[in-house]
């Protein structure tokens, strides 16, 4: 592949476990990227997702050849316990070799076990059953912004095989969501009342972040939105919101200046989880950008 190839980052806010079994825009949304990475000559994927993280200073690289997927809420396990997650470790070791090159304490985690997160976004990408060969990341729980931004910037140039993936919540606080449906209906999609407006306008914040800044510019919004009078009301903890940071890393050096970024589909689950895709950068060739097509917000079992 020509090294001066560059694919696009994404940050994909993957809302609840209920997401899995029900082909919502989001999901098809991700189906599309998954079509436009096998098309473009996409190699490979890494992602780091909310659920996983490290207590102390040392990053985890996926480094099982055959983890377990760990049990999901809600959803028949029927629905995913097939697929093949086609797990790299020679990819996971290359990742932790420039990991460690820029600094970072990180080790291969060799019972590492999938979890929804990452799992449920390579099920929609790779319908077919089979992933492209991936590993997983994990964040650091003392939720560093500049720490998680650095992760992405040492990876960077791995944008020229690989997508570099975030799964996370743009606006993602379970202790504001509206729990009845899911709960007592295992239906998350329910909307029984608007989104607040605190939902909204965080979206809001964080898409024009993402659309309208390029570079190291966007690098600093992303950081910056922590300090946003909504930042706590949009998300309970910091968990979700550290890979936006490790994908605007990957997708914010001064070489990414002036390369638009896009705001893909979304939708809402329990009433005020808004889950927003993000494309950042370019596909190498036409289309450039994921087409959101208008079938996609319609939601099928």
């Amino acid at each position: 592949m020509p090294s001066e190839t560059i694919f696009p980052a994404f940050f994909f806010s993957h809302g609840s476990t209920g997401m899995i079994a029900r082909r919502t825009a989001p999901a098809a949304y991700w189906e599309e990227v998954g079509r436009q990475a096998l098309a473009q000559g996409v190699e490979c994927v890494i992602i780091m997702g909310a659920h996983w993280e490290t207590p102390d200073e040392t990053i985890r690289v996926s480094g099982n050849p055959a983890p377990a997927m760990q049990p999901v809420a809600w959803v028949p396990t029927e629905q995913y316990v097939n697929f093949d997650l086609n797990p790299d470790v020679k990819l996971a070791e290359e990742v932790r070799g420039m990991l460690d090159t820029a600094g970072f304490e990180v080790a291969l985690e060799p019972d590492f076990e999938q979890i929804h997160d990452t799992f449920m976004i390579l099920k929609w990408m790779f319908p077919g059953g089979r992933s492209l060969p991936h590993c997983v990341v994990s964040h650091n729980a003392r939720w560093d912004p500049h720490f998680h931004l650095r992760m992405g910037a040492a990876l960077r140039p791995l944008r020229n095989k690989a997508l570099i993936i975030g799964s996370g919540g743009a606006v993602h606080n379970l202790y504001r969501n509206a729990w009845f449906s899911g709960v007592f209906y295992r239906d998350s999609l329910a909307q029984t009342a608007p989104p607040e407006q605190w939902a909204i306008d965080f979206g809001e914040a964080f898409s024009n972040v993402v659309t309208q800044n390029s570079g190291p510019a966007l690098r600093r919004g992303i950081a910056r939105l922590m300090a946003h009078p909504q930042f706590r009301d949009a998300q309970g903890t910091d968990d979700h919101y550290m890979a936006a940071l490790f994908v605007a890393g990957a997708a914010g050096a001064l070489e990414d200046e002036g390369h638009a970024n896009y705001a893909g589909a979304e939708n809402y689950e329990l009433q005020s989880m808004r889950n927003s895709q993000f494309q950042f950068g370019d596909w190498p060739q036409a289309p450039h950008v994921t087409p959101v097509r208008a079938g996609m917000w319609e939601v099928t079992a």
